[in-house]
């Protein structure tokens, strides 16, 4: 793994101006030749969310890990990162890697991802790989307003053009199984394995999917295992997928690492939607698993850790987000297995690749009938508009303004997902952009009276899928974020004893009493509402001018020193 190599090269990357204007070829050759190390190549892409254009996409100053994830990779953020990482401040990989300085280095380095520009990174590394497999870790087909129309059509068309091998999933399970289903049986058949070897019938418990594929890379065998979101059933609606179940499965992945072992197997790499911290645990308990390419938790990781089993070593991988990354790993393979790596986790920076002809041609078209409605102007943002972070986005908390105001709610609750792109200050506002935030297919608004007690204790139950830990337990995404009320969180507590100190208006919320709290997303069945796009839009609407919005953070209690908080 030459690491050295790879910081020279966003250094001779950065070199070439601002952004990158002076000679953007000799930036791109600087930044993407990557040498091809031994025989067998894997490139990797996970939680695009459905971004098929370049975007912002500011990265977390607050993701706070716990147990024996404190501390450690992704669990760093800002110039802890850096350090670690030996990544130096102003470059191109600083900002693609962190939220230092975001609005400055955004507008110099412009935007990362989309898929045109992807498809131009994956061809040039297969130029010098071409029997690299293409991987796909999931929530591709969720998260922008044109897959929820059509049901993630468009990014099916734009896996195929792009090549895709194989993918596992967690959000494609939320336009349902039967959808799911068709689309393998059509749309993938003889083109995209669809793997998940822990998604099983829930009468017989019969594996619903594959659970591996074998490929021939040159004379080397390998195999690849998919592993789908384990906690789908919880996390989303679980009428969803009623007929399945999910889990980690560990007992039934031990047996498919030895039955691909026993058939032959020379290289075992398991494709996952767990989370990087499930997938670090993952590793040091099962034997046989050479390399985990993984997904979920939206962590771009330029290093990936390196976890010891009974077995030997497991190579951990995340590869970020939103199509900001392509992730190279090349293994040397010999006789007894993997003997070496090299792994690169490539930004994609829009300005320094140019869009390949046939993948625009193709975003162009399944988006061409959507246009206008997609480009409708809602309002203007005079603050930055992000989302992810462990408590709350000021797009977050502008969502949760909307929701209070129109709702006449005196609380807001809104999910913490980790999808969603950034906008820049004078940016326009469009529909699009909105449905950035909230396209998921139970965008439901509620509105109930709830007691004290209730709050506190979705508060705490939402804290725990966060902060459990043992990584097993974290079934959910980022904190559910809070409108309205002030509250105190002491992450490294017991459940029932992390949330404290809540108030509204600044006294103290009683137990007993009631109050109005509106949200959306509801999980439960047959909820009723308007989608929220349209309560934001009223609102976006109304204001014409959006100022900055300070997000409602708790007061973080018991983490002084965390690495994890910048």
């Amino acid at each position: 793994m030459n690491r050295r190599a790879f910081l020279q090269a966003l250094a001779a990357a950065a070199a070439c101006g601002a952004p990158l204007r002076a000679s953007p070829q000799r930036a791109a050759d600087a930044l993407y030749e990557v040498p091809r190390y031994g025989n067998v190549s894997l490139l990797h892409f996970t939680d695009c969310h459905a971004q098929l254009l370049p975007s912002h996409f500011r990265e977390p100053s607050v993701n706070i890990g716990v147990g024996e994830a404190a501390g450690r990779a992704p669990h760093l953020v800002g110039e802890h990162l850096l350090r670690q990482a030996g990544i130096a401040q102003g470059t191109p990989e600083a900002h693609a890697f962190t939220h230092l300085d975001f609005e400055r280095a955004a507008r110099r380095y412009g935007k990362l991802g989309g898929f045109a520009h992807l498809a131009t990174l994956v061809k040039r590394l297969k130029a010098s790989r071409p029997q690299a497999l293409l991987l796909d870790g999931g929530d591709t087909w969720q998260g922008s307003a044109t897959a929820l129309w059509t049901r993630g059509q468009d990014m099916i068309e734009a896996q195929k053009q792009l090549g895709v091998d194989a993918m596992t999933a967690h959000w494609e399970f939320t336009y349902g199984g039967k959808r799911v289903e068709e689309v393998v049986a059509k749309d993938f058949a003889g083109k995209i394995e669809f793997l998940a070897q822990n998604v099983k019938t829930a009468d017989f418990d019969d594996p619903v999917f594959k659970p591996y594929v074998m490929r021939a890379l040159g004379r080397v065998r390998v195999a690849i295992i998919g592993q789908a979101f384990p906690y789908t059933p919880i996390a989303n609606p679980r009428h969803f997928v009623a007929e399945w179940t999910f889990g980690i499965q560990e007992t039934a992945l031990q047996k498919v690492v030895d039955e691909v072992r026993a058939k032959g197997a020379q290289a075992v790499v398991l494709l996952s939607h767990n989370g990087i911290d499930v997938d670090v645990k993952l590793a040091g308990r099962l034997r046989g698993i050479d390399a985990i390419l993984g997904g979920h938790t939206h962590d771009g990781v330029p290093m990936p850790v390196v976890v010891p089993n009974s077995g030997g070593k497991t190579i951990v991988t995340n590869a970020g987000s939103n199509g900001k990354f392509l992730a190279a790993l090349d293994l040397e393979v010999k006789a007894g297995g993997v003997t070496g790596f090299q792994y690169r986790l490539l930004p994609v920076f829009s300005n320094l690749l140019p869009a390949d002809a046939d993948m625009a041609a193709l975003i162009e078209r399944v988006r061409g009938p959507y246009r206008a409605k997609l480009e409708e102007p809602l309002a203007v943002t005079e603050g930055l508009l992000y989302r992810r972070g462990n408590f709350n986005g000021s797009f977050d908390q502008l969502i949760l303004d909307a929701l209070m105001t129109v709702k006449g709610a005196e609380i807001g609750f809104s999910p913490g997902f980790r999808w969603g792109t950034t906008l820049l200050p004078g940016q326009a506002i469009l529909r699009e952009h909105l449905m950035d935030q909230t396209a998921i297919t139970y965008p439901q608004v509620t509105l109930s009276e709830m007691t004290g007690t209730t709050i506190k204790a979705i508060l705490e139950d939402v804290c725990d899928n966060l902060f459990n830990p043992d990584p097993y337990l974290q079934q959910g995404g980022d904190m559910v974020r809070v409108g309205g009320m002030t509250y105190a969180c002491e992450p490294l507590a017991k459940i029932g004893a992390r949330i404290s100190d809540l108030r509204l208006e600044g006294k103290p919320i009683q137990a007993d009493k009631r109050y109005k709290v509106a949200g959306w997303a509801p999980v439960a069945e047959g909820a009723s509402g308007e989608p929220v796009w349209e309560v934001v839009e009223r609102y976006l609407k109304d204001l014409k001018v959006v100022t900055p919005r300070k997000p409602n953070i708790p007061r973080i209690d018991g983490v002084a020193g965390n690495p994890g908080i910048a």
